[in-house]
């Protein structure tokens, strides 16, 4: 059967650039290997939002309770339900996709593609059955798997990925996380609201090393209040199984430390999927090399999403799919994610956009920083989330925002509006004149812009 497209992975990248390129007329197949909605559907982005949500409200109420006026005279969870629940937001998800598909009449295929050979894909269902595929164009967004420690393999059960880590059977008394990305501090949080011990081990002077470093420090320093132990600057130097335990030996400040838990998650970055048959061109890195135009080194084959390199975020896999759909048949030529938000789901959450202050000074670009916390915020004290601050960075000497860094309750909500504002090359007349509601803890964003002008009310 030929196509204009055929889509090997049914992820945000996949599934998106499938549906675009039949609302553009064209004949379209998504193969997907497990379920639509890939990574972030279904063990990503959704199912840890939803577990986040329960750790929030139970920490929320366990530990500040009383400050609301709730009294409890037992107060417990159940885990099964906590894991359940995240699994049943997926479900509902992914089916929706599979209804987007049918809406649009694209060919949904469950089972694995390869590519013996430019224009065409071949495909091997559950059972075994081949069928090849011909296709005028071929996007690859296979995405990327949680990378394995060298010398600690994933066993499932004592070593864990994120994956595991979302459908833990019992709640574990104690566990190890070794990297603090956003992946790591976000089940940090997750399992120390629950009552685990928590150690986060990262090689890095900070957590979260690329985010704004005064955001990274507050976080730190909240985590730890939390009751998480934060080892950062801490290398593993040798890691060992044993028996029902994992045992890590860690260099730090030049000593050597041996810490050992039943249960150790790895978090320290993903691997590409590179789709069986023709060879492609890879970066040093391991990544599918593509142009400008979202086309790889074979004839007819575009990549995008994750297995083109980071961010690996959800959304700019999104933004890079519709891209090189509108390039393979549109008038405009594809455009690269250059602006783009990244959000941690943690509490306080951290949200930003653009460059931090870090990157200003490395550059010797000249700029102003303007900060505003959100305990002098009315609506932040009013819903008990004082915690955190938003900072602006803009330029010199025409005052445009070039950065925004957001530590607070709801960051990753309050982040749009400065993509926005940088996008378009807002300066900070154009935020301190821009309306923002009262009381909203979004009104944080003017007083921040006020700030780095000497022009601050409220504080």
């Amino acid at each position: 059967m030929a196509y204009d497209l055929v889509v090997i992975g049914g992820g945000p990248a996949g599934y998106v650039a499938a549906i675009r390129a039949a609302q553009l007329g064209k004949r379209v197949a998504c193969v997907e290997e497990n379920r639509a909605g890939g990574t972030c559907l279904n063990w990503g982005c959704i199912p840890t939002k939803s577990l986040l949500r329960n750790a929030e409200l139970y920490h929320t109420v366990q530990r500040h309770g009383e400050e609301f006026g709730l009294k409890f005279s037992h107060l417990a969870f159940d885990w099964n339900r906590v894991i359940n629940r995240s699994r049943e937001v997926s479900d509902r998800l992914a089916g929706g996709i599979e209804q987007l598909f049918r809406k649009n009449k694209v060919d949904y295929i469950l089972a694995s593609g390869s590519i013996p050979r430019a224009h065409t894909v071949e495909t091997v269902d559950r059972g075994g059955q081949r069928k090849a595929l011909e296709a005028s164009k071929i996007l690859l967004a296979t995405g990327v798997v949680p990378r394995e420690m060298v010398g600690l393999p994933f066993n499932d059960k004592t070593v864990i990925s994120s994956k595991q880590a979302m459908v833990l059977p019992q709640l574990p008394k104690e566990i190890l996380i070794v990297g603090g990305g956003p992946i790591g501090i976000e089940f940090a949080y997750f399992f120390n609201a629950f009552g685990t011990k928590v150690t986060l081990i990262e090689v890095m002077p900070n957590i979260l090393h690329l985010e704004d470093t005064e955001v990274s420090e507050a976080l730190a320093t909240s985590l730890a209040k939390q009751g998480i132990r934060l080892l950062t600057s801490t290398k593993v130097e040798k890691a060992e199984v044993k028996g029902e335990s994992v045992c890590l030996t860690l260099l730090r400040e030049e000593s050597e430390m041996v810490l050992q838990s039943p249960t150790v998650l790895i978090a320290i970055g993903v691997s590409p999927i590179i789709p069986h048959g023709v060879p492609f061109e890879l970066d040093q890195r391991g990544y599918l090399r593509t142009n400008d135009c979202y086309e790889t080194s074979v004839d007819g084959v575009y990549g995008a999403g994750d297995i083109i390199g980071p961010p690996w975020l959800a959304h700019v896999a999104s933004y890079e799919a519709m891209q090189a759909v509108s390039g393979m048949w549109g008038s405009s030529k594809p455009k690269k994610a250059s602006v783009f938000p990244s959000c941690v789901y943690c509490q306080p959450q951290v949200a930003s956009v653009g460059m931090t202050e870090r990157a200003m000074k490395e550059n010797g670009l000249q700029y102003r920083i303007g900060k505003f916390p959100f305990y002098a915020s009315g609506k932040a004290l009013a819903v008990g989330e004082s915690e955190g601050f938003v900072k602006l960075v803009f330029g010199e000497p025409h005052g445009e925002l070039l950065g925004a860094h957001i530590i607070g309750s709801d960051a990753t909500e309050m982040i749009a509006e400065l993509g926005l504002a940088i996008s378009l090359e807002a300066t900070f007349h154009d935020v301190i004149d821009t309306l923002h509601a009262h009381p909203t803890l979004s009104e944080s964003v003017k007083e921040a812009a006020e700030t780095a002008y000497g022009l601050a009310i409220h504080i």
